[in-house]
């Protein structure tokens, strides 16, 4: 693990995926290490008093890198269906560059049960690992300016969902009408990291 202070109350950890930031965010809680967590990529972030953290990470830093105490998420995993509509702007090119059917497209699409990652771009977006290797595209040459809500898009193996317009450079596959985001809901975010999601038809 690499610490990096990240302010007065706070800690950046470095980890080698969005995984292992879950399970150290497991560890730390089961350890009252942190008063809360923040998912990235290949981080976590740590909030507290910024010397407190370090002094504690570093005191209990071989149980925190130890694979094989089992902690995973603080939460249980939660399994998400979303309804989708396949009808994105971009399917029909998405086919044409991986030589597949639209049809083949979204049965590949629809197949796996994919693992939120983590959340972060816009409020709430998740991304989403699991995809298909004959999906994977790079994103696109030029980024639109925008994107509605609600769509379904994917760019190199990951898989996410707009949660409001906003600009993107992934394929859009589709969308759906569930809201990821809603500030009338506690929490707002529909999806949290770890969670596994599943896409289905109408």
């Amino acid at each position: 693990m690499i610490v990096r202070p990240y302010g007065d109350h706070a800690v950046l950890v470095e980890t080698d995926s969005a995984a292992a930031a879950r399970r150290l965010r497991g560890r730390l809680v089961e350890h009252s290490i942190g008063d809360d967590y923040i998912v990235g990529w290949a981080s976590l972030l740590v909030l507290g008093e910024s010397v407190a953290l370090s002094r504690a990470l570093a005191a209990n830093l071989g149980v925190l890198v130890d694979n094989d105490h089992g902690s995973t998420d603080v939460e249980a995993s939660r399994i998400h269906e979303v309804v989708v509509t396949y009808d994105g702007v971009d399917l029909a090119a998405v086919a044409s560059a991986t030589g597949l059917s639209v049809d083949e497209v979204v049965r590949r699409h629809q197949a796996p049960t994919y693992t939120v990652e983590c959340l972060g771009f816009a409020r709430a977006f998740p991304y989403m690992s699991g995809l298909d290797p004959l999906l994977q595209l790079p994103r696109l040459a030029t980024p639109r300016g925008r994107v509605p809500a609600g769509s379904l898009a994917m760019a190199a193996d990951q898989v996410g969902i707009y949660p409001m317009a906003s600009p993107g450079g992934w394929h859009l596959l589709g969308h759906t009408d569930e809201p990821v985001f809603d500030l009338s809901r506690t929490p707002p975010a529909r999806f949290s990291p770890g969670d596994r999601v599943r896409f289905v038809a109408p």
